[in-house]
């Protein structure tokens, strides 16, 4: 039988560049935090589920063991996953099946990425994802590959550069409130549409920012939970998980729309019991969600992904204020990548964060009003071609 698994702390460092210390130091600093949260050491811990992206995004070969005793994995079982950006959700899916199949009862994750030390610049670390044959002499970059699909999905549906830019307003203004923030600042839509332009239709203001940091969580079993007298109120239970891996051949795919991410959350959801997949229904069964958005449109295109919005129809959602935080849906209301900053693995990690801490109405300032009862986070990952997802509920929901 399946064991019930929940999620009962949280720890995040500051999203900046950080030249003094090491992705090691990082991951000390949000797995003590995690722990200390939790009322447990390390001597609790049965394993430590560590992740980050591909070992050249900073430089660290076999970045697993250079990580280990950071992560507080010294002399215990531990285990490494990435799929680029998507590693933040996926490690805690990881930690919920350790648990859920009995492997273990007690587990610390922690997702870290370091990435300012890379030269001339991450551009140089992000080639390396590029098919070395066909793709790599054509010299691309993220930036006009994501480029390509934006255009792509603005033009699929006749959709307004403003609709779009209006996401990164909110995230940026919705970082504010976040500790960990890097660029928490009040943006008009103007200023956004009018930053310095990259790659058409990608501006400067579209995209976040390259940081360093480490988040981690601590998962344990219910009997677990119930021996070390954890209120319910501090729990967020796993409710459904989901992941899916597309082609890397993305110049063979239609980007208009990302199917990787329908078959994730469709997996997410049967597991959680939520058979009905329309937008309506699961706006309203889930209380906010934390989508991936490296970049504005991406918010957008992963709302429809995840079935929360008909094709196309995300946008207009945005520029209505139904994603703001106080809204009827909200949608990043930690501030998201744009806003607090994306160190790759620990960008997604941060969402988890965001999911625990606002079911738990650990929040502070970005605390949703009324009852939660359910978020989802999620990331995307790879060469534009792995879903994750991750649903939690509150303690108390049934």
């Amino acid at each position: 039988m399946t064991k019930k698994v929940g999620l009962v702390s949280a720890g995040i460092t500051r999203f900046q560049r950080r030249a003094k210390e090491t992705g090691k130091e990082l991951s000390y600093y949000s797995a003590k935090m995690a722990l200390d949260a939790a009322g447990i050491t390390r001597k609790d811990v049965d394993g430590v589920i560590i992740g980050s992206a591909p070992d050249a995004f900073d430089g660290v070969h076999q970045k697993h063991e250079y990580l280990t005793d950071g992560s507080g994995g010294y002399n215990l079982p531990t285990m490494r996953g990435y799929v680029g950006g998507g590693t933040g959700v996926f490690s805690p899916i990881q930690g919920w099946y350790c648990i859920a199949s009995g492997v273990h009862n007690i587990v610390l994750i922690t997702t870290e990425e370091k990435m300012s030390s890379v030269l001339p610049s991450t551009q140089a670390a992000f080639m390396t994802i590029f098919d070395n044959l066909i793709e790599r002499p054509l010299g691309p970059n993220l930036i006009w590959i994501f480029a390509l699909e934006m255009r792509r999905y603005m033009e699929a549906h006749g959709i307004p550069k403003e609709h779009i830019a209006s996401v990164s307003v909110k995230n940026k203004e919705n970082a504010i409130d976040h500790p960990s923030a890097m660029l928490g600042k009040k943006w008009t839509l103007d200023e956004v549409l009018n930053s310095e332009m990259l790659a058409d239709p990608v501006r400067l203001l579209d995209i976040s920012p390259v940081a360093d940091g480490a988040a981690s969580f601590v998962m344990m079993s219910e009997e677990k939970i119930k021996e070390f007298g954890i209120s319910l109120d501090d729990v967020a239970w796993v409710d459904g998980v989901g992941w899916n891996v597309d082609t890397t051949m993305w110049t063979n795919r239609d980007l208009y729309y990302p199917k990787y991410l329908e078959k994730a959350a469709h997996q997410a959801y049967n597991m959680a019991g939520q058979k009905n997949h329309s937008p309506e229904v699961l706006r309203k069964w889930l209380s906010f969600a934390e989508p991936y958005d490296p970049f504005n449109y991406k918010e957008l295109h992963h709302l429809e992904g995840l079935q929360l919005f008909g094709k196309g129809k995300a946008p207009q959602a945005a520029f209505d204020g139904i994603t703001a935080r106080d809204g009827d849906f909200p949608t990043c209301p930690s501030g998201g990548l744009l806003g607090v900053g994306n160190p790759i693995a620990a960008a997604a990690g941060m969402k988890i964060c965001e999911i625990y801490w606002q079911l738990t109405g650990k929040a502070g300032k970005r605390q949703i009003s009324g009852d939660l009862t359910r978020g989802l986070a999620q990331a995307w990952g790879d060469l534009m071609q792995v879903g994750t997802v991750f649903i939690a509920r509150g303690g108390r929901v049934e």
